[in-house]
């Protein structure tokens, strides 16, 4: 489960970025899940580490914005 949360995070964020969605995404994105997962403890904390921090820079950015 956690393997298909990280691989479908890092396709949306490459969609985003390019701008051309699909396999290109898709294909990172599995691969980066499987080297997270396959490092063991050591890559799930890495991992879970950058997501937090992405998603507090988010969050930062979103309460910044004027409405």
């Amino acid at each position: 489960m956690l393997r298909s949360i990280i691989g479908g995070l890092v396709g949306k964020q490459l969609n985003q970025r390019g701008g051309r969605g699909g396999l290109k995404g898709a294909a990172i994105g599995m691969l980066a899940a499987r080297a997270v997962t396959r490092t063991g403890p050591l890559g799930l904390v890495l991992g879970g580490g950058y997501l937090a921090k992405k998603m507090y820079d988010r969050r930062k950015m979103t309460k910044r914005r004027p409405l």
